[in-house]
């Protein structure tokens, strides 16, 4: 048992978490409200499809491919400071973004807003480690951070939907500009600040390295996602891999490294970040199929699949506010192995659904969402305690970039299964009759499929639909089964290697961050 006193947490840090909270729901929010104002900006800015494609995909790959960086200079200049000079940015960049004349404008707008968004994210996580020292407050905190971000990506298109019902296309961008304004204001005299005593200089090949590596990783995943394998990703995989040996290899010769790979040597550490990444993997590869199935053989609009996906939004958002009653309580592993056997128990409801089964898709995505929330909550928490306070930032960087790859590993590799199953059951089923053109077309995805249907006769149609939308459900099948494997490895993994931890942080007590003075 720890002797040292740590100090609660008093109105002002909760205050100031209010406050960090928003910054977190915007950059969830902007990962989504692109996707359908597309159309809109298409006909506006006219791009090509490659511009398209960047102005879509290049805020994902900044974010994602600075991270690790963020993370390691807000640690040596300062976490607030970072976090101050990201809303600056974030907020400059959404006014460029909304009032873009051109699509070369809009991809240099987007990739600004990525720039932002990654030093807001490391720097939001760092700095709860900061204000709440004690380890109950800071799950009750992290809780409240996770849950802002599922709120923003859950609402993200339902209020993109509404602005552009009423607005141009780039009124989704100015969303972000009071809140960058309000925490520009409130930020100096709520949040404190903090940065290693002794950091080192940043180092600048690592930092290369790491974008390399992140960047490199995360096209190979998205590319397999879209097009398949080829030659590109393999590419990019390999080049990926070698710049991560590379970076891993230099951070452990450094006297101020990036990151401290010698946290990975702590068994709950590097559990934890396997938790979180393969929780958001399952989740996202899931959700990324069952929207299609609301959309594809639901027939439901974006904004009506929006809504019918609020009650998994709903219940992912108490399974996150009661992990930290429950971990009062209980030891962390009880509560981790507890919400990962619910979240199977919602995967198995998930390979009963048939085609017109939405109550039960929707009741399963919901358990699901229950289940996997105390794990990630939970997860997080345990990375982030278990490094020194100077080295919240990297490993805040750490535990985002995990979500990061975990979400593009999902809708990679879960949407590879779930091709793969659906191509190799409509192989059979395919009614006799279409040319070879249209087979094809229909072989490669469901809305290939239904766009034939609609060029076909009435009879021919109708029993392609069938049997595509047939195929499609015993694709979700497939990764809901691969998806039940690997959650109850993982949880068997959390049992044996958490079953000593009494706390989220790993001790009884963790050692209090002290803050520097704040200039007034």
């Amino acid at each position: 048992m720890s002797d040292v006193t740590v100090s609660r947490a008093g109105w002002r840090e909760w205050t100031g978490l209010a406050v960090l909270a928003l910054p977190t729901l915007l950059v969830s929010m902007d990962l989504t409200v692109l996707h359908l104002a597309v159309p809109h900006l298409t006909a506006g800015l006219a791009p090509s499809g490659t511009q398209l494609l960047w102005i879509v995909d290049i805020y994902a790959f900044l974010v994602a491919g600075l991270l690790i960086t963020m993370g390691g200079l807000g640690d040596r200049v300062g976490r607030r400071r970072l976090l101050l000079a990201g809303a600056a940015a974030f907020g400059v960049a959404s006014v460029l973004a909304a009032y873009a004349a051109s699509a070369e404008m809009l991809i240099g707008a987007r990739a600004l807003l990525g720039i932002g968004g990654s030093t807001l994210m490391p720097s939001t996580m760092s700095l709860i480690r900061t204000m709440f020292g004690d380890d109950k407050q800071r799950t009750v905190a992290i809780s409240v951070w996770m849950m802002s971000f599922m709120t923003g990506g859950a609402i993200g298109p339902l209020v993109a939907g509404l602005m552009l019902e009423n607005f141009w296309w780039g009124s989704v961008f100015l969303l972000a500009v009071p809140v960058m304004v309000l925490l520009l204001a409130v930020g100096p005299l709520l949040l404190p600040e903090f940065r290693d005593s002794s950091p080192g200089r940043i180092d600048l090949p690592s930092v290369l390295l790491s974008i390399v590596s992140v960047l490199a990783l995360v096209y190979c995943l998205k590319h397999v996602a879209a097009d398949g394998l080829s030659w590109q990703p393999v590419l990019s995989f390999v080049v990926g891999l070698v710049a991560g040996v590379v970076f891993v290899r230099r951070q452990r010769r450094l006297a101020y490294p990036l990151i401290d790979v010698r946290l990975f040597r702590d068994r709950v550490f590097t559990t934890s970040v396997g938790t979180l990444l393969v929780s958001i993997m399952v989740m996202m590869g899931v959700y990324f199929f069952t929207a299609q199935y609301l959309q594809l053989i639901q027939g439901l609009s974006a904004l009506q699949a929006g809504l019918w996906t609020l009650p998994s939004t709903a219940a992912g958002i108490v399974g996150t506010m009661v992990a930290p009653a429950l971990v009062s309580r209980l030891r962390p592993v009880h509560v981790i192995t507890g919400g990962l056997i619910v979240a199977i128990a919602g995967l198995a409801m998930l390979t009963q659904v048939g085609t017109s089964s939405l109550a039960q898709l929707i009741t399963g995505s919901a358990v699901l969402s229950i289940g996997i929330a105390p794990a990630t909550v939970l997860g997080t928490d345990m990375i982030v305690g278990a490094a020194p306070a100077e080295r919240a930032g990297a490993a805040s960087a750490v535990s985002e970039t995990s979500s990061e790859l975990g979400g593009a590993l999902g809708i990679a590799i879960l949407g590879s299964i779930a091709t793969a199953a659906y191509h190799s059951r409509l192989t059979g089923t395919i009614p006799a009759g279409l040319a070879p053109e249209a087979a094809d077309t229909a072989l490669n995805t469901l809305g290939g499929a239904l766009e034939t249907a609609r060029q076909l006769p009435a009879r021919l149609g109708d029993q392609l639909v069938a049997a595509a939308q047939g195929a499609f459900v015993h694709g979700l099948h497939v990764i809901a089964v691969v998806s039940v494997i690997a959650m109850a490895a993982f949880a068997a993994t959390v049992a044996i290697v958490l079953r000593g931890v009494r706390s989220p942080a790993g001790q009884e007590a963790a050692t209090p961050p002290v803050a520097e003075p704040e200039p007034r």
